[in-house]
């Protein structure tokens, strides 16, 4: 979370990349068939037909122990989604595709992925970020991070690192650099 996953995702779509985020897929989730089963498990967080994101923080908040229970739901039906884009990729014949997955280490979940790119700045920075976020506050930011692998345990796992500490710049040449590196040598992760 806030290490610049995002911004590399979007300079690797700038680059005519296919690009795919599990993000996206969620909120796409919580406007279309995910919607009946959050609310038979979360009542009171569908709104308008679609799952209110705020409601469903706040139960989640109150019962921190239930996160779980809507990773359990939603991770499974975001695989899906991924495999369809990464499928559709390669029948496109492309040589390079990225999906940008937040919890990838996290979930277990047995992505078909040839290469991972670890972004990563110092926790000082990642702090800052997220707490600039609209609903983030120091103790819900604690109870997230807490989930998640420590961003040294992520790098020693990737096969690119993105340090995205400094100038959006230099993140977007470090990625324009790898997925160049990737299209010249797409077997380089295989």
């Amino acid at each position: 979370m806030a290490t610049g996953k995002t911004t590399v995702l979007n300079q690797c779509a700038n680059m005519g990349v296919p690009t795919y985020s599990a993000d996206e897929a969620v909120h796409e989730l919580y406007r279309g068939e995910a919607v009946p089963m959050v609310e038979a498990m979360f009542p009171g967080t569908v709104r308008d037909g679609k799952v209110d994101r705020q409601a469903l923080s706040a139960q989640l908040a109150e019962n921190p122990e239930r996160i779980s229970e809507l990773e359990t739901l939603i991770h499974p039906l975001v695989w899906e989604k991924t495999l369809e884009f990464l499928d559709e990729a390669q029948a496109r014949g492309m040589a390079v595709a990225v999906v940008e997955i937040p919890l990838l280490f996290e979930t277990g979940a047995n992505y078909p992925l040839d290469c991972i790119i670890v972004t990563h700045c110092s926790d000082e920075i990642q702090r800052q970020r997220a707490l600039k976020r609209a609903g983030m506050d120091p103790e819900r930011l604690d109870m997230l991070l807490s989930r998640q692998m420590s961003q040294e345990e992520k790098k020693q796992r990737g096969d690119f690192l993105i340090d995205t500490s400094g100038a959006i710049e230099q993140t977007r040449a470090r990625t324009e650099e790898i997925i160049k590196e990737l299209w010249v040598e797409p077997e380089k992760c295989e």
